[in-house]
């Protein structure tokens, strides 16, 4: 059983505070199922977004846990980003948007047990 998006997200901003990053909700989806993407602003006017990953990267011994993806194998203007986030939200209005505030690019989801 996956974990409520809510209870995650709540996880994940414990985690990046424990580790220093500014982080925070910018948009609340659906409290139990809503998908998660996350903003990395670079403060240089870049930007890095993890959406959730394809179906395809799953693990059928691991199917609860949440996946992550970069949308682009390198940081972009944060202007992309945010056109990505903009299409999203008009595709599925559950969505949560959180994002985090880090030079160095930090994200803690690593294929991705945040």
């Amino acid at each position: 059983m996956r974990l409520k998006s809510s209870i995650w997200v709540a996880a994940y901003l414990r985690r990046c505070q424990k580790e220093g990053i500014f982080g925070a909700v910018r948009k609340r989806g659906a409290e139990d199922a809503g998908a998660v993407f996350v903003k990395v602003a670079l403060l240089d006017g870049n930007a890095m977004l993890y959406a959730p990953a394809p179906q395809t990267v799953y693990d059928e011994s691991r199917p609860a846990e949440r996946l992550f993806a970069p949308a682009s194998p390198q940081p972009v203007p944060e202007q992309s980003v945010e056109e990505r986030l903009a299409k999203e939200l008009r595709f599925d209005p559950d969505v949560w948007i959180v994002e985090t505030e880090d030079r160095a690019g930090r994200h803690f989801l690593d294929l991705a047990k945040a």
